[in-house]
């Protein structure tokens, strides 16, 4: 209509389009943005342009701060649209390319992180990169301005200079230690504990972790040591465990509240939390603390599994039945601000007598206990314990059981109101390898914990990645929505097949276990190496050609791609008796056998698996209905042992097995006919059947 003024909506470039949730935060950025795709990198061949490349995820605070600062900013914009092809890349899409460029960050640097920024020739050679870049020259460091002109300079006049520089740095990007053995070794016996002996040289007794801060929940290491105490009788092993999970269930890096954990501590005791929540962190650590429970009965850490499980169901399931990625460390742009509290705000909800119960629990001060530079925030507190319910019950004159009962109530009024804040963003893309960990958490931890609504997640996530995100047995990394077409790399592949026999093993369905071989045969495929050995973290068929082929051997945040393959592929071979799949996992740790005894804390999900082919595992076949209240009694009873390491099958009592199970020594010469029953079976030798639970724990004992 004549007369309206015109829309003044903010400009858009290219990442407008992408399904990824990161990827838009930058779409009215003035920053002239490609995705990493085959017309960006034509540009810059065509325009003889060096790229800038910034990787990063949307929960990353750092990220948001360059945003801000620099992206938004138009001077910067001019100097990288004049003089770059300039690309942005969601690590948790494309974690090929994260790895391959922090391999070169943490070669020139010494160390990396995000946001990255790697500046590369149009051949995608990298030459210079770093983090974080500040909007100006600080402390005698440049600023991103000024780092951007001296490269432009440097690419038009020393650009033999920045070649050699790439030449020399691709080589060490792409250099691969890990070779074929002549001749596998004999796995040692004992490997678990020589790990958990060097982890205890690192160990900080006084908070737990290793290392000072910052501190990251290192979920691996503890099933370690617990595996550790369980296979060696580690009073050590078990002390290290204890230690960590406790402080860290008391700091501040746990979610007395909403339950969840954060993505890790900056300082070493576990209080201040950078406030960022992720998926893979929480289902590991559900997974960690149950088996904690199971191993030593202790019902706090059942209680933090089961708050940790809730807050998956609670904060992070998406209505198709997966799992959102992340949740932000900001709202409202101040990092924490959701979760922190004064001291009069809880007063005045809670009021006396309370709050002051509460406050006393929580180490709650007038004065606030969470550092700030912010002058506004200084009288803010993070929620943590340093005191259990005995000392604080006696200080109050009341009971343990009546402490407990009115902090869960206090709890729940505190958490009502924390809901009515404005929420952290959220990262509402479905990860295939972290829904698996999710799966897997939640199906082991229906029958020990007696929730169905846990198996039920676990198999609606579960229809989801089989049903929607596998098409002709190619898995995709991620989706959103009805996006998301980026085929899935390693890591998906093998924790998925962990994820489905972990669904079989809680429901017997045999469908689950199907699934699981397909995508085995998929993996060996599209990723394992003919030549030395060994799974390549990406396939060049899905992938396209990069600088560099890596193979993940050591573990981050995630058990590395080779270690959850060997174990995926373990597990399958004891179930189904493929030899196929026994070999390509002994090849896998074979590689790693130096390297686990040099660096355990590196790789101890690897030291896993090396501990499994070094066992046999114990075999339980249940056969017999499983709708059947005897079959129910014997299947609880296995539920109360901690066997981490144990593999669980089924032979149906009124049909064929699946050929998958049929086919296997494992239910060789075992019989469904005498009703539910359980065979037990150590070194390749199987007791007879047993029948009621008494005699089912009698003999795992």
């Amino acid at each position: 209509m004549s007369g309206q003024a015109p829309s003044l909506a903010p400009p858009t470039n290219r990442l407008i389009h992408a399904s990824s949730p990161y990827l838009r935060q930058h779409a009215h950025n003035p920053v002239d943005w490609h995705p990493w795709d085959e017309e960006a990198i034509a540009r810059a061949r065509a325009e003889d342009k060096p790229i800038f490349l910034s990787i990063g995820y949307a929960a990353c605070h750092w990220c948001h701060v360059m945003e801000r600062e620099s992206f938004m900013n138009e001077r910067v914009a001019r100097l990288l649209n004049d003089h770059f092809i300039s690309i942005k890349v969601d690590r948790e899409e494309r974690p090929d390319l994260d790895a391959i460029y922090m391999r070169a960050v943490m070669a020139m640097n010494g160390s990396g992180g995000w946001p990255m920024s790697v500046f590369l020739t149009p051949d995608l050679r990298p030459f210079y990169g770093g983090t974080y870049f500040p909007p100006e020259d600080r402390y005698g460091y440049p600023g991103f301005p000024s780092i951007l002109q001296a490269i432009a300079a440097a690419w038009k006049t020393r650009r033999e200079d920045l070649l050699r520089g790439a030449e020399e740095l691709t080589r060490l990007v792409a250099a691969q230690p890990a070779r074929r053995a002549n001749a596998l070794p004999i796995f040692d016996p004992h490997v678990i504990r020589s790990a958990a002996r060097q982890l205890a040289q690192e160990f900080d007794h006084r908070h737990g972790g290793w290392g000072g801060a910052p501190k990251f929940p290192s979920s691996g290491a503890l099933l370690l040591l617990l595996r550790a105490h369980r296979r060696e009788d580690s009073q050590e092993a078990l002390e290290m465990a204890k230690t960590t999970l406790d402080r860290m269930a008391m700091g501040g890096i746990f979610d007395h509240l909403g339950g969840g954990f954060h993505r890790y501590a900056v300082d070493e005791s576990w209080l201040i939390p950078h406030f960022e929540k992720m998926l893979y962190d929480n289902a590991q650590l559900a997974q960690t603390y149950l088996e904690a429970w199971q191993c030593t009965g202790d019902p706090a850490y059942q209680s933090v599994a089961r708050q940790t499980l809730d807050y998956l169901l609670r904060d992070m399931r998406d209505p198709c039945g997966a799992f959102h990625a992340s949740e932000d460390a900001d709202s409202g742009g101040v990092e924490g601000q959701f979760y922190l509290w004064t001291h009069k705000e809880i007063m005045s909800i809670l009021g006396l007598p309370d709050g002051a119960l509460f406050c006393a629990c929580y180490n709650v001060r007038e004065e606030g206990n969470f550092p700030s530079h912010d002058h506004a925030h200084q009288d803010r507190n993070i929620l943590h314990r340093t005191r259990g319910p005995a000392e604080i019950a006696k200080d109050f004159g009341i009971s343990v059981d009546a402490l407990e009962t009115r902090m869960a109530g206090m709890r729940t009024r505190m958490l009502a109101v924390r809901n009515r804040r404005e929420r952290p963003g959220r990262d509402d893309k479905i990860v295939a390898a972290w829904n698996a960990m999710a799966i897997s958490a939640l199906a082991r931890a229906a029958g020990p914990l007696n929730e169905a609504r846990y198996l039920e997640a676990a198999e609606t996530a579960g229809k989801y990645l089989r049903d929607v995100m596998i098409r002709d047995d190619v898995l995709l990394r991620s989706r959103r929505g009805d996006t998301g077409e980026i085929p899935g790399f390693l890591e998906d592949y093998a924790l998925v097949i962990n994820a489905f026999t972990d669904l079989y093993e809680a429901n017997f369905d045999p469908s689950w276990l199907e699934a699981a071989n397909r995508l085995a045969a998929a993996m060996v495929r599209l990723f394992w190496d003919e030549q030395d050995g060994g799974f390549f973290h990406a396939a060049e068929a899905h992938h396209g050609p990069l600088i560099a082929r890596l193979k993940p051997m050591h573990d981050a945040s995630e058990p590395s791609g080779n270690a959850a393959a060997a174990m995926a592929l373990l597990r399958l071979a004891h179930i189904t008796g493929s030899e196929d799949y026994r070999q390509k996992a002994e090849m896998v740790v074979a590689l790693n056998v130096g390297r686990m005894a040099r660096a355990p804390h590196a790789m101890p999900h690897m030291i896993l698996a090396a501990d499994a082919l070094a066992h046999t595992p114990v075999e339980i076949v249940f056969t017999g209905d499983p709708k059947t209240p005897a079959f129910q009694e014997l299947r609880r009873t296995l539920h109360e042992c901690y066997l981490p390491e144990a593999v669980v099958a089924h032979l149906p009592a009124c049909q064929a097995p699946h050929p998958l199970i049929a086919q296997s020594p494992l239910v060789a010469g075992k019989s469904a006919e005498n009703g539910p029953s359980v065979f037990i079976c150590r070194d390749r030798a199987c007791g007879p059947p047993v029948h009621t639970p008494a005699a089912f724990l009698a003999r795992i004992q």
